[in-house]
């Protein structure tokens, strides 16, 4: 799997997922670092087949209207604290990686994964 980590995420997030040996890129290593548009974002995830990752929002209407990005991973956890969303990731990376080879948009909350389609 490839992700693309949006900028309002902890870079620990990518870090963890690239020791698990997935390809990950955190917005903070593009250029224009979190100042990276939505745009930009979009592009790069299509080019590269990337999901991103992100608790923002306008990814989804942009998912559900032109279908950009084309894998969406929506965390709608509320604010908590970095460590319980890392155990989230933790608790939920292999069930993910089985949903993400079928479905594109998987929205991940607090306690359960929904399925958009």
């Amino acid at each position: 799997m490839k992700y693309l980590v949006d900028a309002q995420l902890p870079y620990l997030l990518a870090e963890i997922l690239s020791a698990k040996g997935y390809d990950v890129i955190h917005t903070d290593e593009l250029p224009d670092k979190d100042e990276t548009s939505d745009t930009i974002i979009r592009q790069l995830a299509t080019r590269e087949n990337r999901i991103v990752i992100t608790k923002d929002s306008d990814f989804r209407d942009s998912y559900l209207l032109f279908g950009q990005p084309p894998r969406l991973l929506l965390l709608t956890t509320g604010n908590i604290k970095n460590r319980q969303l890392l155990d989230l990731f933790r608790g939920n990376r292999a069930t993910l990686d089985g949903l993400f080879l079928v479905h594109t948009f998987i929205e991940l909350t607090n306690n359960d994964y929904i399925v958009h389609e």
